[in-house]
């Protein structure tokens, strides 16, 4: 009864293409809440509140004069985002549509729309998010003054990548071992709470301490974002390279994963649990 129109063309198909990712990508949106102002406002107040737990914790334990010679809450609001971005990537890959979805069985749908869409979708609603914020900061609060605000975007992008790239492989091995990738899950994104350095001007850290956060890739991309951010802040310490190669290999590594699950994907996986 019902009929798929083949693309006449490779123009054609790449139309049909973006257009199913747009959708999917307002599905994925909406799967938050179905209203997609209230969505945007869920996260926006995410965000606040952590911005003012962490500004109350600093303040408690007097420890705001450790801290850049710049604006107090930028320099929060600067790991904060980043570090927002990148677990809602992992989460929103993760809970992507997999192979053995209903949603699989209405072509022209595959994982690798389901996928993007989801990627794009989180990016999308972590940049309203900063973008509203720091504006609303801006003209009701106090002036900020952002020293390279594009490369500064960049590291958000390269925070989404990252995130991107550990969602890949958790969904990989989601419906092989789904109450591990649930539990890692979890604790990934609470202990990057502490591992991803948001707290810490990583330039006055300890050799000890800087050992103990060195092998995430998030904290290297937070203080590189804050050398874009603040004009007197040069990082010494971590590498911009270092998440670009780790993020490539993750994504890399979850897309051979990721194939080789949905080549032997089945409705019954979940049968025996």
């Amino acid at each position: 009864m019902f009929k798929t129109v083949r693309p006449s063309s490779s123009l054609h198909s790449a139309v049909v293409i973006l257009e199913l990712i747009y959708h999917a990508t307002v599905r994925s949106i909406r799967q938050q809440h179905g209203n997609a102002v209230v969505a945007l406002g869920l996260n926006i107040l995410t965000v606040i509140i952590m911005v003012m737990a962490f500004y109350l914790f600093f303040t408690v334990l007097g420890l705001k004069s450790v801290k850049l010679r710049g604006d107090f809450l930028l320099f929060m609001m600067s790991g904060i985002f980043l570090y927002i971005t990148h677990i809602k990537s992992v989460s929103a890959i993760v809970g992507s549509e997999g192979p053995a979805s209903p949603m699989m069985q209405h072509a022209p749908m595959n994982t690798a729309i389901s996928i993007t869409s989801a990627a794009i979708g989180a990016l999308y609603i972590q940049t309203l998010s900063l973008i509203i914020v720091l504006f609303v900061y801006h003209v009701v609060f106090k002036p900020i003054t952002i020293y390279q605000p594009a490369y500064a975007y960049g590291m958000v992008l390269l925070a989404w990548f990252t995130g991107v790239g550990v969602g890949l492989v958790l969904l990989a091995l989601k419906p092989w071992f789904p109450t591990f990738v649930k539990l890692f899950t979890t604790i990934y994104q609470r202990a990057n709470m502490i591992a991803s350095g948001k707290m810490f001007v990583v330039n006055m850290l300890p050799p000890t301490m800087y050992n103990m956060f060195a092998w995430n890739p998030l904290f290297h991309n937070i203080d590189q974002a804050r050398g874009y951010v603040f004009i007197n802040y040069f990082p010494h310490k971590t590498s911009l390279m270092y998440p670009i190669y780790i993020g490539i290999c993750l994504v890399v590594l979850g897309l051979i994963g990721e194939f080789y699950t949905r080549r032997h994907a089945s409705l019954s996986w979940d049968a025996r649990r």
